[in-house]
């Protein structure tokens, strides 16, 4: 019988063939605390499990399966039949027989805690030694914590009980009917049963977690009054940083948002918001507990980016009460149903509804960032994906589908009309509710509401892959005005498709009196085919900056004419407008990417201009793209150079920003990441002893680590200082900074006991895992970290094998040597590809886009060292 690896066949057969009409689940959650068992042995630590299905067959007589990933199964009945566990249960599946048409089947499991962030996760806060417990199962982990038909399309209703520790409490989607003394030091939590939901979006939160709440109240336009309670939870020992009314005040401006535009009132009763310890992911959309990262909690002090971070990121959850967990996609090909609808929606509503007004620029500079390079990778897939199993799922959480997909609706709601677009959802809820769709069931409703055919848009757009380039070519008479001004579309070999994209173009000059560069003249285009004419521009005077793409209307990458590029070389900061600016930012780094544009010449950029920069996400985002020119793109030979010039530089704006400015504490992360030389070095150890002072900059304890880790890299600081700070520091957060800077010393008995950690051992949680990996991957320790690039080779195949797929994930990316940067590692990575074509697909996908990143930096470090040669 096939192992854990679901395929879409196989869920296509299993949909034909059944109903479900409701789940019953007991979990015992008491085993969570205390001492492991005596007998326990190397067995993993376990909690009973009883799930009863109620489903119906429409052949009775058939087979079929139910999943389960768990140490062992105690009894199943069928229809009141005893079934031996021995024969039936394979550890992944539980095999059923002869079927009737009304079905009852009963499963008494133990199953395991996690401790890589999938199914049931179990956390020991080393402050306290209290315990936490949260669930995460998407696309399939469910099945870690109850029996389970692990597929979206099987929706049903779910009643849950659990039994827990008295001290705790217990969360889940549905509001908590009964709570009810059990067997000795115990309380029986019982919830109301659910809507019918997808298996993926259950959830389960236990433990003494501080819990704060509030209330939202809205009068609907029918004039129906409802209250929808609010409630937001975090460890014990986070509360002091908590600030659940900032968290409440987003909340409610997006129910107050959706609500407004959705006409379907939130369907899942209450909403409680769990931020939990060593999350995988940013956050997942279980109606009625949706769980983030703590990490969304601030224990310091942090920009206003960071804030906006979190506002997208609790709007997003909430769109997927809609599009998600209201109506669900069939299955993991539509995948975009759910998350690039959230993606963009979550944008909108911040920038609509919250005091994030200019979330477009962030979405235009960092969100898209992450599309176009997923969009260029050897792995890029269309939209709407071909996704055969669960693996291909896990790893399509990607750039595509998110942000890609987020732009391609963003373009959209321009190409239809806002109108038509929120009628199409509202029509698309009330036609689908508690159900699950395909793309042609959307493309439906929008088109009733457009009158628009969108066959067509939807086959250049969601089954196509890869990103055009958009270049503009401008003509100019004797007088200097333009005669006529054409946008350039270009593709990939590898994906020829030219699209249809609503643009528009704008012009921009320099003002006599201050230099600063404006718009002056600005139209909007349909570009189609290989040249569009935009004879709206005709006879305007002549531009100093041609801008392709103004105002973020379509997705493609934007190229210059040599003007436009010259004028950006030497002024681009005196671009006023901050989305404008985004984006000449985000093409320049494009360029930079594509070897089209030396890496050393995007760093000089950010050192004269980033200073001026006003947008602080732009500022953070341009010190992410710097520090990755250096690191992958710049001639090796020029790094040092480079890395001398940068930290010049970040210290150079850290002293002249205003004190106590998010600019100043933004440079001041910048200048500890670029620190090379003795004398940073020596003002790192006097700004954390206490000896040196910048006016103005509060060394928090999240500055400290900031501070401390290149310390560490550099071998300045060794495992005394370290272990010092975790003793100031002695949280889960603290033991994250610490194994991330003991695992970076440069020391080879260091990387090796890193390695050891990360690759032959499984004792160490999701969390302290990629700690590690970070702190083992350095780009200042390339020569001392080079013998592990034929480990690596040899390693990855049974990792992804013993593994959960989310080790192996952080473990084959993490792990890639692509510090090592020279054709021989290129080689290394083709005869591993050549030598495995019969490895796992998932894990061959993640090898051929870490060789992609390396291929482009070898091409990015020969454009920088030919302009240096030239």
């Amino acid at each position: 019988m096939p192992g854990e690896n679901l395929s879409r066949d196989e869920a296509r057969e299993r949909a034909e063939l059944l109903s479900v009409d409701g789940y019953e689940v007991a979990l015992d959650l008491r085993s969570a605390v205390g001492e492991p068992r005596e007998d326990g042995g190397d067995e993993p630590r376990t909690f009973r499990s009883v799930t009863t299905v109620r489903f119906g067959c429409s052949r009775p007589g058939a087979g079929t399966f139910v999943d389960l990933l768990a140490p062992s199964v105690t009894a199943v009945t069928l229809n009141g039949e005893t079934l031996d566990p021995a024969a039936v249960f394979d550890g992944s599946r539980l095999a059923l027989a002869g079927l009737r048409e009304e079905n009852v089947l009963v499963v008494d499991a133990q199953c395991a805690y996690s401790r890589t962030g999938e199914g049931m996760h179990r956390f020991v806060d080393p402050e306290d030694g209290e315990v936490y417990l949260y669930t995460q199962y998407e696309p399939a982990d469910a099945r870690r914590v109850f029996a389970t038909f692990e597929q979206p399309d099987l929706k049903a209703p779910f009643r849950f009980e659990v039994t827990a520790p008295a001290a705790w409490t217990v969360w889940s989607n549905g509001v908590s009917e009964t709570v009810s003394e059990g067997d000795g030091d115990a309380k029986v939590w019982r919830f109301r049963e659910t809507e019918p939901i997808s298996t993926y979006i259950t959830a389960f939160v236990a433990g003494p977690y501080h819990y704060e709440s509030d209330l939202y109240r809205r009068t609907l336009g029918d004039g129906t009054d409802i209250e929808i309670p609010l409630g937001a939870l975090c460890r014990k020992g986070l509360a002091r940083h908590f600030d659940a009314d900032d968290i409440f005040t987003v909340t409610k401006q997006g129910l107050d948002f959706f609500h407004d535009n959705f006409d379907f009132p939130y369907p899942f009763g209450k909403y409680d918001q769990a931020f939990v310890p060593e999350y995988n992911i940013g956050a997942m959309e279980n109606p009625g507990c949706v769980t983030f990262r703590e990490e969304y909690i601030f224990r310091g002090n942090v920009t206003q980016a960071s804030y906006e971070r979190r506002a997208n990121v609790i709007l997003h959850e909430m769109a997927h009460m809609w599009f998600g967990d209201l109506v669900t996609m069939r299955w993991w090909d539509d995948l975009w149903l759910k998350e690039s609808f959230a993606d963009f929606m979550g944008s909108y509503a911040m920038v609509e509804a919250t005091r994030f007004t200019n979330g477009w620029v962030t979405f235009a500079n960092n969100r898209k960032a992450w599309a176009y390079r997923a969009d260029q990778l050897p792995s890029t897939h269309p939209i709407t994906a071909d996704i055969h199993d669960l693996e291909d799922a896990k790893l399509n959480f990607d750039g595509i589908t998110y942000a890609k997909g987020a732009s391609v609706l963003k373009q959209l709601v321009a190409y239809v009309g806002k109108d038509a677009f929120m009628e199409g959802a509202r029509r698309y809820f009330k036609r689908h509710a508690y159900g699950n769709t395909r793309l042609e069931d959307l493309l439906a409703v929008l088109e009733e509401t457009s009158g628009r055919d969108l066959a067509s848009w939807a086959r250049a757009w969601l089954q196509t892959a890869g990103v055009n380039s958009l270049t503009p070519q401008v003509v100019y008479d004797a007088a200097g005005r333009i005669t006529e001004l054409a946008v350039f579309q270009e593709s990939a070999r590898s994906h020829p498709e030219l699209r249809p994209h609503r643009v528009a173009v704008g012009l921009y000059r320099r003002e006599e009196t201050g230099g600063a560069l404006v718009r002056y003249a600005r139209a909007e285009v349909d570009v189609a085919g290989p040249r569009t004419v935009v004879a709206e521009l005709a006879g305007s005077e002549k531009p100093d900056l041609v801008l392709v793409n103004d105002d973020d209307l379509t997705y493609c990458k934007i190229r210059f004419d040599a003007e436009s590029l010259a004028t950006l070389r030497a002024h681009l900061g005196e671009l006023t407008d901050p989305l404008a600016r985004a984006l000449c930012w985000s093409a320049l780094w494009n360029l930079t990417r594509d070897a089209l544009m030396p890496a050393r010449d995007f760093v000089d950029l950010v050192l004269r201009f980033a200073g001026r920069e006003t947008d602080i996400g732009v500022l953070q985002m341009l010190h992410a793209w710097t520090r990755s020119a250096l690191t992958h793109y710049a001639a090796p030979e020029w790094r040092e150079q480079g890395g001398q010039a940068l930290a010049d530089g970040a210290l150079r704006e850290l002293r002249i920003a205003d004190p106590g400015s998010e600019h100043q504490l933004t440079w001041a992360r910048f200048f500890a990441a670029t620190a090379c030389r003795a004398s940073d070095f020596q003002l790192l150890q006097g700004l954390l002893e206490g000896t040196a002072k910048i006016d103005g900059l509060e060394v928090d304890q999240e500055l400290r680590w900031a501070f401390l880790g290149p310390l560490a890299a550099h071998g300045v600081a060794g495992d005394e200082v370290i272990n010092a700070e975790l003793a100031r520091d002695d949280t889960a957060s603290g033991k994250r900074h610490q194994v991330r800077c003991l695992a970076s010393r440069p020391s080879a008995a260091v990387k090796a006991q890193a390695w050891a950690a990360v690759v032959e051992s499984d004792a160490l949680s999701n969390a302290l895992v990629v700690a590690t990996i970070d702190g083992f991957v350095q780009p200042s320790q390339r020569e001392l970290i080079a013998p592990y690039a034929r480990k690596y080779f040899a390693a990855i195949e049974r990792v992804w094998a013993e593994r959960s797929i989310q080790i192996g994930m952080d473990v084959v990316s993490g792990l890639f040597p692509g510090l090592q940067d020279d054709p021989a590692t290129l080689d290394a990575t083709d005869a591993w590809l050549a030598g495995h074509e019969g490895a796992a697909p998932a894990l061959r996908r993640l090898v051929l886009e870490a060789r992609d990143d390396l291929a482009r930096a070898l091409r990015g470090q020969a454009c920088d060292r030919g302009a240096a040669a030239g």
